[in-house]
């Protein structure tokens, strides 16, 4: 990876899925405006806050789409990327804003 750019992997949906209220939600449901998790897979020398295995929560409109050896991947700018969830901090909630 080149500069501030993190390569992430997106895990694939699962089909159905049901909201915490039990309404069941079809695969082919779009949610609008709704942020995505997806775990950093490589990072560029330039990125300072992100490190490999950690889990990004990002924008799914802000993206651009790369498939390497059949596995599907995203490239995102560090500045894109709104929340990190990681365990290397000790006493903290993992959750960096």
């Amino acid at each position: 990876m080149l500069a501030d750019r993190v390569l992430v992997q997106v895990g694939q949906a699962k089909g159905e899925r049901r909201s915490r209220s039990g309404i069941l939600i079809p695969a082919t449901a779009q949610v609008s405006r709704r942020l995505a998790w997806a775990e950093a897979v490589a990072v560029g020398p330039h990125v300072r806050s992100v490190k490999v295995g950690d889990t990004v929560l990002f924008n799914p409109e802000d993206r651009f789409e790369v498939e390497v050896h059949g596995d599907e991947y995203v490239i995102l700018r560090e500045r894109d990327i709104h929340a990190i969830a990681a365990t290397r901090i000790d006493g903290g909630t993992g959750l960096y804003l």
